[in-house]
């Protein structure tokens, strides 16, 4: 019996101090960020563009989908390698007049995705899903490198000419890795063409207007954003900060999903957490521009981020001015492109915006999804771009539409 009560000791011990460990565990889940749903726009699922810098493709054709599935009720799922392929052929050409002096590589902006469904349409993934090389996903880094190395190449000039088909030989090397654009393809028994087809979704390049807000650029009129990606010089509307984060709230509240063109390598964004914000306290540096880079951080790296993203802190107030201060001095760079789709609260009632991301739904807290603060999006955005229907009527008259 004796013996029987020592072990029942232990037993009782050992529950107590289990218990004790499941209360301090509630204790410390009810720290963490908790999101409550403010409003959800209609969007589709999430991409992954896995070991592509094509952020800026998934994000607008992740948009485009969107707007055609507002417009339209009709779920599309159009091909981001379509839109990466002729991207990379114009800007290919640009690198060439311009001496090299361009950024070539698979990056890009968000205007580059209106660009090309203006000049040259669009076509459903199941056509031209760009997966020819044996991978189940996107890898581009041998052709981002192929592709540069040929430009350069033809750009030495080694014949004191340029021959006249060195773009065809480009466009050659984009179909080997890429695949051929087919001619004519048939959705819903119909025949179409990727310009028939872009006409056929209803989907208005003109309709959409960029949006940013820089002190160094006069109000309400339009500039050249300053990015290395923006290699077709496409025009962004400068407004203050308070009307642009007015007009991305205006256009969630009336139905609309927002491109978003921001920087991740900022210290309080946490994709393993998902959440992006902007303590007041000084913290180190977390990650790097992509998921992939992220990844290869070593487990000591990812943890001396000094939060742990275990409670709420207090945010910095975000000025115009510290804001062009990080825009200037490279802190805040054109690291990623995505969609706004919505708005949440977390326990203190603070806003925050629900973000579909690019990489995945694998292992992730939100399921592909992040909460980026309004701090955040203050502090880091490059740009947003939306329909200019979702933009309030007198900033849209400001801007002389």
């Amino acid at each position: 019996m004796k013996k029987l009560s020592i072990i029942g000791l232990f037993l009782c011990l050992f529950w107590t101090v289990d218990i004790i460990g499941q209360e301090a565990e509630k204790k410390e889940e009810k720290k963490a960020y908790e999101f409550t749903p403010v409003n959800e726009n209609p969007h589709t699922a999430i991409p992954n563009q896995y070991r592509s810098g094509t952020c800026w493709s998934f994000a607008g054709i992740g948009f485009v989908e969107a707007e055609i599935l507002r417009e339209s009720g009709k779920t599309y799922n159009l091909s981001e390698m379509f839109i990466v392929r002729h991207a990379y052929s114009d800007k290919a050409k640009k690198y060439i007049r311009l001496h090299g002096s361009l950024n070539l590589g698979g990056g890009g902006v968000l205007n580059n995705v209106m660009y090309v469904i203006k000049n040259y349409g669009m076509i459903p993934d199941e056509f031209y899903p760009g997966l020819v090389i044996g991978e189940e996903k996107h890898v581009h880094g041998e052709m981002d490198e192929v592709l540069k190395a040929y430009t350069d190449a033809v750009m030495k000039n080694g014949n004191r000419k340029l021959t006249p088909v060195w773009s065809k030989g480009f466009d050659a090397l984009l179909d080997t890795y890429l695949g051929e654009v087919p001619s004519e393809f048939t959705v819903d028994g119909k025949k179409y063409n990727t310009k028939t087809f872009a006409a056929e979704t209803g989907f208005n390049p003109d309709e959409y207007i960029d949006l940013g807000s820089y002190t160094d650029q006069e109000f309400y009129k339009p500039f050249v954003l300053e990015i290395p990606d923006n290699w077709n010089w496409g025009f962004t509307y400068n407004l203050t900060l308070d009307e642009m984060i007015e007009s991305l709230d205006y256009a969630l509240d009336k139905g609309y999903v927002v491109a978003w063109g921001a920087d991740v390598s900022e210290k309080g964004f946490s994709w393993k957490n998902g959440v992006a914000i902007i303590p007041e306290e000084k913290l180190t540096d977390l990650s790097g521009t992509e998921k992939e880079k992220w990844e290869a951080l070593t487990a000591a790296e990812k943890t001396k981020s000094l939060y742990e993203f275990k409670e709420i802190v207090k945010e910095k107030n975000i000025t115009p001015e510290l804001r062009q201060l990080a825009y200037d001095n490279y802190e805040t760079t054109d690291d990623h492109s995505m969609v706004i789709v919505g708005r949440a609260n977390d326990q203190k009632g603070n806003k925050y915006y629900k973000v579909k991301n690019s990489w995945g739904t694998e292992d992730h807290i939100y399921q592909g999804y992040f909460y980026a603060s309004e701090a955040y999006v203050r502090y880091k955005t490059i740009n947003i771009f939306m329909h200019k229907d979702a933009v309030p009527k007198m900033i849209l008259r400001k801007l002389g539409f």
